[in-house]
């Protein structure tokens, strides 16, 4: 007996033989309107039988299931699947942007996370950066760089570390101190340590990055939740030694030739620390005024 498909010529561990025409079938071409069977007759019932073998197997095995009907359901199972499949992709899909626009709406900084990388791919277009980049020496001519600087990023590392600092500690300082706060805090720390690069600077080398105002939430933070537990470099220490760390390293590395606006991140240490004590001190004198036995 012929071992091939009689149609396609494939070989198969498991071959079939039609029982209307005789010959031999692979599992693609096994039923016999898939081979355009000549002896198929469409008013009676068929089934294709195993190799070697011509009998009816429409019969149920013991556990009821009928071979005749294999082929079928397992079209049916597999269409199935490919649904379900298509369905929960769309539908994860559809939850993620949902989510993403759910915190966009919701969060400035995650808001600001989004434009940043937006900018980031519209740095590819010639002049985008030289429209939106701070140089010292045009800040007078330019001033909206003040504030598009810090939308700005040199690399991919640049974007990626600022990004990452605004996400946990960004979202961390709206939930103490609001959201309007939060952006209060945020690009008045980026437009003084703008200012503060121009002035501190001895050559006008342009200045991107949101590092400065970064600085100005972390500081913020600081002030607020002092023992706050972070990670620097993968080791723990509390936020306060933290922005001591950096303090000391942007003063050390004043001046030196590594292409970072150190100036423009202790201007925005500057502004957060005062904005930190500002807000704390408010916040004491609001619970001092609702507990003052005087109001009885």
């Amino acid at each position: 007996m012929d071992n091939k498909c009689w149609i396609c010529g494939k070989q198969e561990p498991m071959m079939f033989t039609c029982r209307h025409c005789g010959k031999t079938f692979c599992s693609d071409h096994r039923l016999p309107e898939r081979h355009a069977c000549e002896g198929l007759d469409r008013n009676a019932g068929y089934s294709s039988g195993t190799s070697g073998t011509s009998g009816n197997y429409n019969r149920s095995t013991t556990g009821g299931q009928a071979y005749g009907a294999g082929p079928e359901i397992d079209d049916v199972i597999k269409n199935m699947m490919k649904d379900a499949a298509k369905t929960a992709a769309k539908g994860a899909a559809t939850g993620a942007v949902q989510r993403t626009r759910s915190s966009i709406s919701t969060s400035p900084s995650m808001a600001i996370i989004f434009i940043c990388i937006i900018s980031f791919f519209l740095e590819l277009i010639p002049g985008y950066v030289e429209l939106f980049q701070l140089v010292p020496s045009t800040i007078f001519l330019k001033p909206w760089t003040l504030i598009t600087h810090m939308f700005l990023h040199a690399s991919f590392g640049h974007i990626f570390f600022n990004m990452l600092v605004l996400f946990f500690f960004g979202r961390e300082l709206e939930r103490r101190i609001g959201k309007d706060m939060f952006l209060y805090v945020y690009f008045i720390s980026g437009i003084v340590a703008a200012i503060g690069y121009a002035l501190t600077s001895s050559v006008s080398y342009p200045m991107v990055g949101a590092s400065g105002a970064i600085m100005g939430v972390f500081a913020t933070l600081t002030i607020l939740a002092p023992d706050m537990q972070v990670y620097v470099y993968f080791i723990p220490m509390r936020i306060k030694y933290a922005l001591m760390l950096f303090v000391l390293l942007d003063f050390a590395l004043i001046g030196a030739p590594d292409m970072i606006a150190h100036t423009a991140h202790l201007s925005g240490v500057l502004v957060g620390l005062y904005m930190g004590l500002r807000i704390r001190n408010t916040r004491k004198q609001r619970r001092r005024a609702e507990y003052d036995p005087r109001r009885w």
